[in-house]
């Protein structure tokens, strides 16, 4: 029997209820149903009594299904929105997570006219391409050692129509720029680099620890490992009083502080929204 729109979001809901993360399944269902249709979440209760396509109705179910397993959303529809932007994703870019966004509105808040930035680790573009978006005068750099993550930033940045403004580059962090004739011109880095700690991960959730990429989450010992690198490759493209922005993880506050000497730079810890430390803001003083 062909089941409407609303008998189908219906039953997707109770078979979410009972799957690995419960947390969102009325949420979960209508995003998953949304997406097979074409809809938006409101049109799917405007044609609430509509059958919905055999076809749509089994892609709609398997979707489900993996979504029962703990396969995040976001992987299931192919799409997330950070800094209100719609970003393609695929298991070889980690979810932008909203917490990232404290970087992007302090970058965007600090760079001045006409500023190169550099993304370390770009992933899926999110910092990258959104900086390049609402500040039509940046020059972005992006770096990222996935061939297949640069694949997903490039589609962004096209996508977005900020291709002419985001160019990147295959490698080890800033590795990659070390011929770019960036050396002391840069304004501002940004960096989202994998921070959980070894001992965390076997913790994470499901739909984090088996479906996300391992490379842009497992930061070493005490998850900082990216970091000890990365900062002391940073001041040879920066220019002075340039930036370097990292987001860190709510217990890392002071261990990435000790991880800056001084008086070449000058440190300070932003909390996010729930009041946790999350962003390093450093700023390089040190050539004189």
């Amino acid at each position: 029997m062909q089941l409407t729109m609303g008998e189908a979001l219906l039953r997707a809901r109770q078979q979410l209820k009972k799957g690995i993360n419960s947390g969102s399944p009325a949420l979960d269902a209508e995003v998953l149903l949304a997406s097979v249709t074409g809809m938006d979440r409101a049109g799917i209760y405007r044609d609430w009594e509509r059958n919905l396509p055999k076809e749509l109705e089994a892609l709609f179910f398997e979707l489900v299904g993996r979504r029962c397993s703990g396969e995040p959303v976001a992987y299931l529809t192919g799409q997330k929105e950070f800094m209100g932007l719609n970003f393609s994703v695929n298991p070889s870019v980690l979810i932008p997570r909203p917490e990232t966004e404290l970087l992007v509105e302090t970058a965007l808040k600090i760079l001045p006219p006409s500023a190169a930035v550099i993304d370390v680790g770009t992933g899926s573009g999110a910092i990258a391409v959104s900086l390049a978006f609402y500040r039509t005068d940046l020059v972005v750099y992006a770096t990222d050692c996935s061939p297949e993550a640069l694949s997903v930033a490039r589609l962004n940045a096209a996508r977005l129509g900020v291709g002419e403004r985001c160019y990147f580059y295959q490698g080890d962090l800033l590795e990659p720029l070390s011929a770019s004739g960036l050396a002391g011109r840069v304004d501002l880095i940004a960096a989202n680099l994998p921070y959980i700690a070894r001992d965390e991960y076997p913790v994470l959730p499901v739909e984090v620890r088996n479906f996300e990429p391992a490379l842009a989450l497992d930061g070493g010992a005490d998850g900082l490992a990216c970091y000890r690198r990365l900062i002391p490759a940073a001041p040879p493209f920066l220019k002075q009083g340039g930036f370097l922005l990292l987001e860190i993880g709510c217990r890392q506050g002071q261990a990435s502080l000790d991880l800056f000497e001084k008086p070449a730079w000058e440190v300070a810890v932003l909390k996010d929204l729930a009041g946790l430390d999350r962003l390093v803001v450093a700023r390089y003083l040190g050539r004189a």
